[in-house]
């Protein structure tokens, strides 16, 4: 099993209407509203780091309001 955690920043004021939409998508596992340079911070799981790649790709980034993302994959 492959784990990661995915930082979005958001449009302004678009957190909390994307914090179930992120939570719901395929692969994630945990949500949550966070303050600092990104808005939310999910934890996705897989496979295969393909997987989780394929949710973020697929799923988060194409939310209407998801300005970036970043995924960094846990190496343990």
């Amino acid at each position: 099993m492959v784990s990661a955690f995915i930082m979005i920043k958001t449009a302004a004021g678009k957190s909390e209407e994307l914090l179930a939409a992120v939570h719901d998508a395929e692969g994630i596992t945990e949500a949550h509203i966070v303050a600092g340079q990104y808005d939310i911070i999910a934890e996705a799981t897989g496979t295969e780091v393909y997987d989780i790649m394929q949710s973020v790709s697929g799923h988060v980034r194409d939310l209407n309001g998801v300005a970036d993302t970043r995924t960094y994959i846990c190496l343990e």
